[in-house]
C-alpha cells in the first residue's frame, strides 16, 4: 500500500513503514511542507495496527540537507515578527523531530549521502542509524550563523556525551561514515553496493520482533537518563506486568522451550 503527497511518501510492505523524504532537487530540506508531511505520515502510523517498524530515507544522493536556506533568506528580507518566526519553528520542524523521537514503533534512519543540520537531527531522532560507506553526517549550524535547534541540545549530547557535543557544533565538523561510527552516530556502516540488502535484513529482523515489548523497552530506555536506579527497575517492573499478558510472550516461552524459533505476530 503507498500513499503519496508531493513532499514526502509512505509505504507500508511487510509491516515496514518506509518514510521517504521526497525533494531530492532540494536534497530533502527540511522545508515546511516536508516537515508537514513527515508529520501527517507519522500520525497516521500511530493510528495503524499493521505496523512494526518505521524507516526514515531520502529520495536521491542526500538523506536531508537540513534546514530551509531559502525560507531563512525570505525571513531576512521580510518584516516578519521575531515572535513569528519562533513559533513557525515550534510549529515545523520542532513538532516534527517530537513526533520521530516519541513514535510508538522502533525507528530507523537510513543514510545514503549527507544528513546535516536538522537533517541531521532527523537521523539521530531515530532509534538506529544505519548508514552507506558514502554517507556523512554534521551539526552545521554554525555555517549559517546560528545556534542548534531541531533537538540538537537533546539529542546529540546523549549518544556522544557532552564534550564531543560541544566540538561537533563549535566547529561543524561533517563527519564521514567511519568517524560518525566512532562516535556512535552511526550504528552500522555498509558498503554502497551492499546497502540496501544490508539495510533491509536488520529492518526485518526489528520487524519480527515482540512488536509490544518493543514499544515499552523504547519508552524506558528514552526515559532512563532522567530517572534513578530504582525508579527504573519499578517501571520496568510495571511494563513486564503488561507484556506478560501479550501472544509473543506466550509465544517466545514456547518456541524457548522447544528449541525453536519464534514467530512473533506483534500483539
Amino acid at each position: 500500500m503507498v500513499a503519496l503527497t508531493d513532499a514526502a511518501t509512505l509505504d507500508v510492505t511487510d509491516e515496514v513503514a518506509t518514510l521517504t523524504l521526497n525533494r531530492p532537487d532540494a536534497r530533502n530540506a527540511l522545508t515546511q511542507d516536508v516537515s508537514a508531511a513527515l508529520r501527517d505520515h507519522l500520525a497516521e502510523i500511530e493510528c495503524r495496527e499493521d505496523i512494526r517498524c518505521v524507516v526514515v530515507a531520502g529520495q536521491g544522493s542526500a538523506f536531508s540537507a537540513g534546514g530551509d536556506i531559502e525560507r531563512m533568506r525570505e525571513r531576512l528580507e521580510s518584516d516578519e515578527s521575531l515572535d513569528d518566526a519562533v513559533a513557525t519553528l515550534e510549529r515545523t520542524t520542532s513538532e516534527t523531530m517530537s513526533r520521530v523521537v516519541d513514535c510508538p514503533y522502533p525507528t530507523v534512519a537510513k543514510v545514503d549521502g549527507p544528513a546535516v543540520g536538522a537533517g541531521a537531527n532527523l537521523a539521530i531522532a531515530c532509534d538506529i542509524q544505519l548508514a552507506s560507506s558514502s554517507a556523512s553526517i554534521g551539526f552545521v549550524f554554525r555555517q549559517v550563523g546560528l545556534t542548534v535547534d531541531a533537538g540538537t541540545s537533546y539529542l546529540l549530547p546523549r549518544i556522544v556525551g557532552e564534550n564531543v557535543a560541544k566540538e561537533l557544533v563549535y566547529t561543524g565538523e561533517v563527519c564521514d561514515a567511519e568517524r560518525a561510527a566512532e562516535l556512535g552516530l552511526f550504528n552500522h556502516v555498509y558498503p554502497d553496493d551492499e546497502f540496501d540488502e544490508r539495510v533491509d535484513a536488520l529492518v526485518e529482523r526489528i520487524a519480527d520482533g515482540p512488536t509490544v515489548a518493543f514499544r515499552h523497552a523504547k519508552r524506558l530506555i528514552q526515559d532512563g537518563f532522567d530517572k534513578p536506579l530504582d525508579r527504573a527497575m519499578v517501571d520496568e517492573a510495571t511494563a513486564q506486568g503488561v507484556v506478560f499478558e501479550t501472544a509473543d510472550h506466550a509465544e517466545g516461552v514456547e518456541a524457548f522451550l522447544e528449541g525453536r524459533t519464534p514467530d512473533f505476530e506483534g500483539r
